[in-house]
Parts: C-alpha cells; sequence; structure tokens
C-alpha cells in the first residue's frame, strides 16, 4: 500500500510543522544521534554516554532510523529506529525468550525513540508512532514490540499495547545497558477494530487522517510477501 495516496472521500488531509522521514545521508544519522542522545541524558544519562555515534544496528538489514525535522529550519526534533525480524532476531531476543503466540510471527522493534522536551514534543511522538505503525502496515509486520521502562511504559498502555511476559515482569534489556524494561506487543491487523471498540482519542488522527509530511518509503522484506496479500484489503481499510 502506498501511504501517499490521495485520501478517500472520508478522510481528512493534515499538514504538520515537521516531516517525518528515514534518515539516509550522514547529516540525517548526525541529526538522529543528537537527538537521541539528548533525550536519553535527560532521564539516563550514563547509559546515553554510548550514543554520541550512529550504531551499527542503525545500518542493518530490516532496520530503518525515522528523524523528525522541523520545516522551519530543519532541526531535529525526534527519532526512533525500527528493526523487523526479517533477517535475524529483535534486539530484545537477546535478553528474553517470546512466548509461543509471537512465535513464527512477523515482528518490528521500535527502539531508541527521542522527541524534543517542548510543546512539540508530544505531537513528534505521536506522528513518530502513526509512522511506526503505517510502516509496519506496508511491510505486513503482524506484531509491533517494544521495550520500555517505567513510568514510559504507560504510554504504550495508552496506545492499548498489551503485555508480552505476565503481570508486566521487568525484564534487564542488553540492548538498553541493562536497565529494566517492560515488554509489550501491538497486534497490528486488530488494531481498527481494537481501537474502534475502544473509542481511542486518536483513532481520527491514525487512521481517519493523511499525513503527507509523514513520508515512507516501500520497504517490503521478501520473507514478509507471501502474507502481504492477505493485508491488501484491510490496510486499505485502516485510511478509510
Amino acid at each position: 500500500m502506498d501511504t501517499n495516496n490521495q485520501p478517500p472521500s472520508s478522510a481528512r488531509e493534515e499538514f504538520l510543522p515537521f516531516v517525518v522521514r528515514p534518515a539516509v545521508t550522514d547529516e540525517d544519522f548526525r541529526k538522529a544521534v543528537d537527538i537521541r542522545h539528548r533525550a536519553y541524558a535527560r532521564h539516563v544519562p550514563e547509559f546515553a554516554a554510548s550514543l554520541r555515534a550512529p550504531e551499527p544496528e542503525d545500518y542493518d538489514d530490516g532496520s530503518l532510523v525515522l528523524l523528525a525535522e522541523a520545516k522551519l529550519d530543519g532541526s531535529p526534533l525526534g527519532t526512533m529506529r525500527i528493526q523487523t525480524n526479517s533477517g535475524s532476531p529483535l534486539k530484545l531476543e537477546n535478553s528474553v525468550r517470546l512466548p509461543s503466540w509471537l512465535a513464527g510471527t512477523s515482528l518490528a522493534e521500535a527502539t531508541r525513540l527521542g522527541v524534543e522536551q517542548n510543546a512539540v514534543g508530544r505531537m513528534v511522538r505521536i506522528a513518530l508512532y502513526k509512522a511506526y505503525f503505517l510502516y509496519c502496515i506496508e511491510s505486513a509486520i503482524e506484531w509491533m514490540v517494544i521495550t520500555a521502562r517505567k513510568p514510559l511504559d504507560r504510554l504504550y498502555e495508552a496506545l492499548l499495547f498489551q503485555d508480552v511476559l505476565p503481570g508486566g515482569t521487568l525484564v534487564p534489556m542488553h540492548h538498553v545497558g541493562n536497565m529494566p524494561h517492560r515488554v509489550m506487543a501491538f497486534s497490528v491487523p486488530d488494531a481498527h477494530d481494537n481501537w474502534v471498540a475502544a473509542q481511542h482519542p486518536l483513532y481520527t488522527y491514525v487512521f481517519q487522517t493523511l499525513h503527507p509530511d509523514i513520508r515512507l518509503p516501500e520497504m517490503v522484506s521478501p520473507r514478509f510477501v507471501p502474507v502481504r496479500a492477505a493485508y491488501e484489503l484491510r490496510s486499505a481499510e485502516y485510511l478509510m
């Protein structure tokens, strides 16, 4: 599905004061690293010291680094890295064994989320989440998975992510400085129905609004092509 297509008649178009797009050039990655480091330094300064340069994972096959830039001056406002399990296990799988209901499914993990701590920061965070979700639709991903430390896990609870481990067990994550994190997942094919049932306040933003400033390439792993057709009709409904 091309997320840049014209919206159906029932959708509205909204422009943002920033652009969300993949990091491509060295300058893009420099900007992503800058906002990533500053965001982590506010909460976990010791771990942030290891984030002053791009990580090898930023360039891995199956990884996509998103960058949010202000339209006014091109300054970095937010970033997120998305990694799929199309070619290798997710980074979180070095720290936790996923349950059987996730075994053999297509997964995409979001890591290294960072946004500016100002009025536009919340808007950027929501736009990055939508970009993550749209990327998963485009790539026929079945489950979005994240790890979150407290109290940031509540942000994902509010998006209807569910616990992967019983009782929200906290697990030290090797790729996040061994800090205890809650592992959570979100079903992509069930997203629309779940958000409708919950009367989610972001439903209109995610499902009924086209954002031309969220610019994603068509990047589909060959592993997921056979299952993509099953999502095409449903994916079209997501923007209706």
